[in-house]
């Protein structure tokens, strides 16, 4: 089972966007822990390093990761001072977290895709294995491509591409008649800022409080 999630900035400063970052990486810690498997598909960048508009997350797994989705869907408080405007009063960020449909692989024909194989490459073009692991996914007719080559198997990178192509596919055509885009949209217009799921805290954005569902 693979799911989505979506933090966003709500279109809010760029302290929000550096929550942004911050809720990725733990997200993506979070599911490795639980033996799920993360993967970064999308990143929109802030103004300034280190900060993050948007960032969309596939999560691979089988046990119970619908509650685990449920433990981060909703709004993120970040309480702390402004790292960008030392003498800025406000203390309180927030950002949402969204779970979003993946891409089905049925919007599209697979005779419209190339897919080529190669072996997956590390740091200055150094082979990290024997084996055709990585893939190289190509739509024919608008040339959009991309390379997946994060995990040993060469059926799991093939999947990671083709959707990396299909998500660049959606926002060049406008596929899926902007079901998924405006579902994205909302988010940025309606993050609500009262009941977060999570608060964190302070520069090292320490876990202060989590939401328990009755």
């Amino acid at each position: 089972m693979i799911c989505w999630l979506q933090i966003t900035s709500g279109r809010g400063p760029e302290e929000c966007c550096r929550v942004v970052a911050q809720v990725a990486e733990k997200i993506v810690s979070e599911a490795k822990q639980r033996a799920y498997k993360p993967h970064i598909l999308e990143t929109i960048p802030g103004i300034r390093q280190h900060t993050l508009r948007s960032a969309l997350i596939a999560i691979e797994g089988e046990n119970e990761i619908t509650k685990f989705i449920s433990e981060w869907e909703g709004t993120i408080q970040w309480i702390g001072r402004s790292v960008f405007r030392p003498k800025h009063k406000r203390k309180n960020w927030f950002v949402g977290v969204t779970s979003l449909q993946p891409t089905e692989d049925a919007l599209f024909h697979k005779k419209d895709f190339k897919i080529e194989r190669m072996r997956a490459s590390g740091p200055g073009g150094q082979h990290v294995n024997k084996t055709e692991t990585a893939v190289r996914v190509t739509h024919i007719q608008t040339g959009i491509s991309a390379v997946a080559q994060e995990e040993r198997s060469q059926h799991f990178n093939r999947k990671l591409a083709l959707t990396r192509v299909c998500r660049r596919l959606e926002q060049e055509v406008e596929v899926t008649a902007l079901k998924t885009q405006q579902e994205r949209w909302q988010c940025h217009n309606s993050l609500e800022r009262g009941n977060p799921v999570r608060v964190y805290e302070g520069r090292n954005f320490k876990l202060k409080k989590v939401r328990r569902e009755k």
